[in-house]
């Protein structure tokens, strides 16, 4: 699970891994340890209707509806977005990349542009 947080916007990338632990599970989280603070982010399965957002403390812990996580393991949907606020949210599959890079893809998404690319 990665984040990203630009501005008023907090992304959560999901590889395949990770959405079937939150799909058995329930609960996803991962954290990094900045020396003399630790930052844990979390994603929790939930009952709400759309995804929701709580900063407490050094952990942010994001809501994502149970129908929400079945849409992204079934089917082609790549995410969803919501807000909490003026905090723009959006949960989605992580995709490997279309570049090299040095970090390990091989529980990421096939990228659905990599057939394009391949083509032209």
């Amino acid at each position: 699970m990665k984040i990203r947080i630009k501005g008023n916007s907090l992304r959560y990338r999901l590889t395949r891994k990770d959405m079937n632990v939150l799909s058995e599970e329930g609960h996803l989280e991962d954290q990094t340890d900045f020396g003399n603070q630790v930052l844990v982010y979390a994603i929790q399965k939930s009952g709400s209707v759309g995804l929701n957002v709580f900063f407490e403390g050094s952990r942010i812990e994001l809501l994502i509806p149970e129908s929400m996580i079945a849409e992204l393991i079934n089917t082609d949907r790549v995410g969803f977005e919501g807000a909490s606020g003026n905090l723009h949210l959006l949960v989605e599959k992580d995709f490997t990349c279309l570049d090299n890079v040095a970090e390990d893809q091989s529980d990421n998404y096939p990228n659905p542009l990599s057939k394009k690319k391949d083509n032209e």
